[in-house]
């Protein structure tokens, strides 16, 4: 019972809304009764509304377009800008169309479905440009692998929460929240991961303990379909029951079932998990890969990423090459396969066992072996022994390859191709390629991801004059 005269402690911030306190030192506050209108100057990087208050202070504006007045509500104040949202939109640019997903706004998946799609193309591009000339580097000619702008994406991870009136949600988060969003259906995702929406929403609504599924994977190659449960305590009712829903759907289950270390169970055969890749003039190849491992969501523009990638390099036999986070072999492969003598290196021993079986069943010469390729000592003598390379294939993860691209101003390869999925760390790795007398010869901007202002990019560069 609460003592009179005694305050009560304060809830715990939520991040959803009031005055919940954030991480930073930001102050998060309910909507503003300021209502002076703003025009949109420009899109910052991550796709927002840039605009200035009437006291010069800037603005980051949620789904607003450049050239457009806005009537806006803070929502987030710090000591140089304020975050805020539209209350009113005055005039509306002819950039706007309408969104393809009925969740856009709630869900935070996707970010710019309200963006047309070649304006999407336009901004990457853009964002990439003004990275480099923060760098020194000027960009001329971008080029664009472009795709499909719905029913891209292979695989994906949704949340299951079951809320206080005990009805169980299944979807993606909100955007900058940890408060789940229930999906009925998803543009972006191929068909047949989205005809599971509703009956994984009906099948979650029949178990006993909803509470012990943490989230559902899922999963599409051109051979499987995959569900892979993360079941934080066994239940054996609702085992059965995840069970006939794999027969009737015709999908391979896996369960990942613990708190601390989860190990995976399949119930049934495991599924042959391959990703295929096509050389011009060359059989299919077919590269195998466990769940975990990295794949790239997109698998059209992904085949267009390698094609282009082999066109840059245009491998001949006997030229020696080498990939460096090499994955299961995305590149290592299809290279392999026009004709170069490619090492491949993992900083995941794993990844280096799987080339080398993918190797195997491909009838392909790929050498490697794992190495720490953050280590500077690694990378030295990695370029050291492989001095003789005649190309260098870079795709990191988003923290970028640093530590390799300094080392290149002592060992410099004659051509390295970088793929990135974060593009200031590639403007930052970049600077270190031109500052040892590296040029940039090609760029292209990929879509991976569309309706996203997450992008891939793809550069060659060559050293020397």
């Amino acid at each position: 019972m609460a003592m009179l005269g005694k305050r009560r402690p304060p809830r715990p911030a939520s991040g959803h809304s009031g005055l919940a306190g954030t991480p930073g030192g930001k102050t998060r506050h309910a909507a503003t009764g300021d209502t002076s209108p703003m025009v949109i100057e420009r899109l910052a990087h991550d796709g927002r509304g840039v605009a200035h208050s009437a006291n010069g202070k800037t603005v980051f504006v949620d789904k607003a377009l450049p050239g457009e007045q806005v009537e806006v509500a803070i929502h987030l104040t710090r000591k140089r800008f304020d975050e805020a949202h539209i209350k009113s939109l005055l005039t509306t640019s002819e950039l706007r169309v309408k969104p393809p997903c009925p969740h856009f706004g709630h869900c935070g998946g996707c970010d710019l479905q309200h963006l047309s799609v070649d304006a999407q193309r336009d901004h990457k591009r853009e964002v990439v440009r003004d990275l480099f000339s923060r760098q020194g580097i000027t960009l001329s000619e971008i080029g664009s692998i472009q795709g499909s702008d719905q029913g891209y994406r292979r695989r994906a991870r949704l949340g299951v929460k079951v809320d206080s009136q005990g009805t169980t949600r299944l979807g993606f988060r909100a955007a900058h929240s940890h408060r789940l969003v229930d999906i009925e259906r998803c543009p972006v995702l191929v068909d047949p991961l989205q005809r599971l929406l509703t009956p994984l929403r009906e099948l979650l609504g029949t178990l006993e303990a909803p509470r012990q599924v943490g989230h559902i994977e899922l999963l599409a190659t051109a051979t499987a379909q995959v569900v892979l449960v993360r079941q934080l305590k066994e239940h054996t009712g609702d085992a059965e029951r995840w069970q006939a829903f794999a027969q009737q759907q015709g999908v391979a289950l896996g369960t990942w079932l613990g708190r601390e270390t989860p190990t995976l169970h399949w119930h049934g055969a495991a599924p042959a998990l391959e990703e295929s890749l096509t050389v011009t003039g060359q059989p299919p190849l077919s590269l195998s890969f466990a769940p975990g491992d990295f794949l790239q969501v997109n698998a059209p523009v992904n085949q267009q990423m390698v094609a282009q990638v082999i066109q840059w390099l245009a491998p001949k036999p006997g030229q020696k090459l080498l990939d460096l986070f090499a994955g299961i072999g995305n590149f290592s492969l299809p290279i392999a396969a026009a004709g170069a003598e490619v090492y491949a290196v993992e900083g995941n021993p794993a990844m280096v066992a799987r080339i080398a079986i993918n190797a195997k069943r491909n009838q392909l010469m790929v050498s490697g072996q794992q190495a720490d390729l953050n280590s500077a000592a690694s990378v030295k003598e990695l370029l050291t022994v492989h001095g003789g390379s005649d190309a260098l294939v870079l795709d990191p993860p988003r923290s970028g390859a640093e530590v390799i691209c300094q080392a290149l101003a002592h060992h410099p390869v004659p051509r390295v191709v970088y793929i990135s999925c974060d593009p200031a760390t590639l403007a930052r790795d970049a600077a270190h390629l031109v500052h040892a007398g590296y040029r940039v010869k090609q760029v292209a901007v990929a879509d991976m991801f569309l309706h996203t202002a997450h992008m891939e990019t793809l550069m060659l560069f060559e050293y020397g004059d």
